[in-house]
């Protein structure tokens, strides 16, 4: 993807360590969550109340899943899986703090929670559930390992922040794509109604497979197309496929069927990452054409007191002369989507698929509705000092995308 910055950039290395990455979410009314640091109710927006039908907690992790984090501890208050929930998720490879709910247990027993590099900074009683996008966004301290010394290093960090200009390619990042990069694929197929397709891409594309275990099983299943035998030979570590090959032993030529077998949010994430490219590949292709500010028939969001994108707040660009910052905003493409812009619409026609196919009619689970999001994002609080870089960023923004601005990774 193109930079927004032409400086060239510094060869380094980031995440040797859960410790070089520290995530610490920025609160509704932002408030940084500090490690280590109790919080009352109050300081957060929450009444203070003797009971209530969810325990609000900040939860402190290092080295995991924000998901699996939330499973286990769970599970270690007698609660099921679905009984919790957060506001964003967090890098595995992080230390990082985040406000979560959940539903049916004791505060005390949350509050003293304690698993292996889990623990609860602060916890009480609330009458709602703690609901995805109950944030601002997000606090970072990243330690950046390179070969250069310091004098020229803060040179160079200060030519790419003076080109930036307080805003970044608010790209989506790697983590959307799947560890082999595929998931476009995959999802592009599913959109056309592909199911054998994006099934088999699913189990037998080996770009960017790093086990060559993984890599032969993928290999012999796409000459054999021998199903049951593959269950014999197909690693079990690659639990998903086995799901998919498993039902498809069962039942030949079942392909739907058989990517059913997945968890609804990893099929989401296949088509949400053609949504994804189209809007990553939107942002390219405004920053060769120097299209930074919103203009003409944008879409865009005023600033809100944190001085990030408020999407409750949509302005049409052409004729905005209101007070207060503005932030142009794109697609990201759906079945709702009521104008494309050139880009999109020429992208969609070259891979012959419409707004339409984002409702899927025979998968209507993971239907696509479409929503809008910010092209250039904001940053804020930004320093660099012994090695690390501090800034803060809006929710669903990726700190390695920023970091991208000044280092080649």
């Amino acid at each position: 993807m193109e930079n927004l910055s032409t400086v060239k950039k510094v060869k380094a290395e980031i995440k040797r360590a859960p410790e070089d990455f520290l995530v610490q979410e920025i609160t509704s009314n932002g408030t940084v969550l500090s490690l280590d640091r109790a919080y009352l109710p109050g300081e957060l927006g929450f009444a203070e109340q003797e009971s209530g039908k969810f325990v609000a907690f900040v939860l402190q992790k290092r080295d995991w899943n924000t998901a699996q984090a939330l499973i286990s501890l769970a599970k270690t208050l007698g609660r099921g899986r679905k009984s919790v929930s957060f506001a964003g998720t967090k890098d595995r490879v992080s230390v990082s703090t985040q406000l979560c709910s959940i539903f049916g247990a004791a505060r005390a027993r949350v509050a003293s929670a304690r698993l292996k590099d889990i623990k609860v900074n602060a916890a009480w009683y609330s009458d709602s559930q703690v609901r995805m996008g109950d944030l601002l966004g997000n606090n970072f301290s990243i330690k950046v390992y390179t070969d250069i010394d310091d004098d020229r290093l803060g040179d160079h960090i200060k030519k790419v922040c003076e080109e930036l200009g307080g805003v970044f390619p608010n790209y989506f990042g790697e983590q959307r794509f799947g560890q082999r990069k595929n998931n476009f694929e995959v999802g592009l197929c599913l959109l056309r109604g592909d199911f054998e397709r994006a099934a088999m891409a699913f189990l037998t594309d080996t770009s960017n497979e790093i086990n060559q275990d993984a890599v032969a099983a993928r290999e012999k299943l796409a000459e054999h197309m021998d199903f049951a035998e593959a269950m014999n030979y197909f690693p079990r570590y690659l639990k998903y496929e086995r799901m998919v090959i498993d039902y498809l032993a069962k039942f030949p030529g079942n392909y739907a069927n058989a990517l059913r077998k997945l968890p609804r949010q990893l099929l989401l994430m296949f088509a949400h990452s053609v949504e994804s490219q189209i809007f990553n590949e939107e942002v390219e292709h405004r920053i060769k054409e120097h299209r930074l500010q919103p203009e003409g028939e944008d879409v865009a969001v005023l600033e809100n007191f944190y001085g990030f994108p408020d999407y409750e707040t949509i302005v049409q660009a052409e004729g905005w002369s209101g007070a207060g910052r503005s932030f142009a905003c794109s697609n990201i493409v759906g079945y709702d989507t009521k104008k494309l812009t050139d880009f999109e619409s020429a992208r969609l026609d070259e891979l012959g698929i419409t707004l339409e196919d984002f409702r899927l009619k025979k998968m209507p689970e993971i239907n696509c509705k479409g929503t809008f999001r910010v092209l250039f994002s904001p940053f804020k609080d930004f320093s660099f000092e012994d090695g690390t870089m501090r800034f803060s960023l809006p929710a669903g923004s990726y700190a390695t995308t920023m970091v991208d601005e000044f280092f080649e990774l």
